[in-house]
């Protein structure tokens, strides 16, 4: 009778944690970290722009989840990974989070998700870009938004090269980001039957570039790739411009580049670069609305990043009403199975590597007598189907997929 009661009492035990697990959430809310990059080369591209992306997905889902009140965290990373790691696990430790997003910086991004996915906790990167994220790094808990190296190499290089840049000299960022995309881009050059003449590594962040492009230029190649991003390519372009080196008829091309990016080059020096995205403002009148209210809020257009942070955080709480809980594993397998539709992605899914599948865009930056206002720099060149940007999820390493 005692083992008979025991047993009951632990069955009970066990319908009412479920249940609780079922229809509430822990610490009674959910939280939101947003892990960023508020005084760094990135700040532009993600910072508070990021965090007022992240409000806006809450204040659009109504600003609760199942009856809970929302929280949302904020925090500069510095684009440091040991400091963004003792932030993750201050706050999932001590304040409750329940995700992580945004995560701008590679070597940032790599190391909270691997956080999340030792703690069980949602981790969704919209600023780092290494393919990593969902190869044999990939985690049961991790997503990456909006898009990564592999795609930015396949969409922005076929092209070029089609167009006759079939010699290539690459400056890379010295780091977890710069080496992913330059490898992707060499794997695209050598596929293509494109030459890749060489390569050349700076500090990140670097203010002075001139050494590498005086190599680059001294190179003879065609194409000078840029494997960097944010202050770096805008440094970059504008060096280049100082040397002559469009000039002297070798083509530049930003394999990363963000809208803030060519606003700061300017159309006079950035016209004619040819820039992968997977989000512009001026597509649709979606994308426009959501825009138009972002820009409301920050005195700016939303970079691709900070539109990536509201679409991933509002999918995220969509997943929690409909799992009816906070735990993380659950989440990150209801988002899996539901599709991705808002006004920043319009018909994505997620595979079991936690990649975000979607469309792609490689665009032409305008001339200044094309644009018609301050952030009408882009138009369309071509629309790539996500089976046909991002990497085959089988061919990815990573085990989930198996």
């Amino acid at each position: 009778m005692f083992k008979k009661a025991l047993l009951a009492g632990v069955a009970a035990s066990a319908l009412i944690t479920g249940t609780a697990m079922a229809e509430g959430l822990s610490g009674d809310k959910v939280v939101v970290g947003v892990l960023t990059d508020l005084s760094g080369v990135y700040a532009d591209i993600a910072g508070k722009g990021s965090i007022a992306a992240a409000e806006m997905a809450v204040a659009d889902y109504g600003g609760t989840v199942l009856g809970k009140p929302i929280e949302i965290l904020s925090a500069d990373h510095q684009n440091k990974p040991d400091i963004a790691s003792t932030i993750a696990r201050e706050w999932i430790d001590a304040q409750g989070a329940d995700v992580i997003v945004d995560l701008v910086t590679s070597s940032v991004g790599l190391a909270v998700q691997g956080i999340g996915g030792e703690k069980g906790v949602v981790t969704i990167n919209s600023g780092a870009a290494t393919v990593r994220l969902t190869q044999k790094e990939c985690t049961a808990t991790g997503f990456h938004w909006i898009y990564d190296t592999y795609s930015l190499a396949h969409v922005t290089s076929p092209a070029v090269i089609a167009e006759g840049g079939d010699s290539w000299y690459i400056i890379t960022a010295d780091y977890a980001f710069g080496h992913s995309l330059e490898a992707d881009a060499a794997s695209v050059i050598a596929e293509k039957g494109a030459t890749l003449v060489g390569t050349v590594r700076h500090p990140f962040p670097s203010a002075d570039l001139s050494s590498y492009l005086l190599q680059a230029q001294a190179s003879g190649a065609k194409v000078i790739g840029f494997a960097n991003a944010g202050q770096d390519t805008i440094n970059s372009v504008k060096q280049a411009s100082e040397f002559g080196i469009v000039a002297g008829g070798q083509k530049l091309v930003a394999l990363l580049a963000f809208l803030s990016d060519i606003h700061s080059i300017g159309l006079e020096l950035g016209q004619g670069l040819n820039v992968t995205t997977g989000f512009y403002w001026n597509m649709d009148d979606e994308t426009r609305a959501f825009a138009e209210r972002f820009n409301e809020k920050v005195g700016r257009m939303p970079t691709m990043v900070q539109a990536s942070v509201y679409s991933s955080t509002l999918h995220y709480l969509k997943a929690v009403e409909a799992a009816g809980t906070d735990d993380g594993a659950t989440v990150a397998a209801k988002m899996k199975e539901m599709p991705v539709k808002d006004a920043v992605v319009h018909d994505g899914t997620i595979a079991a590597n936690g990649r975000m599948i979607h469309d792609m865009y490689l665009m032409e930056v305008k001339k200044p007598e094309e644009s018609t206002g301050e952030w009408d720099v882009y138009k369309l060149v071509r629309t790539v189907p996500g089976a046909e940007a991002f990497q085959d999820p089988k061919e990815s390493g990573c085990a989930l997929v198996e």
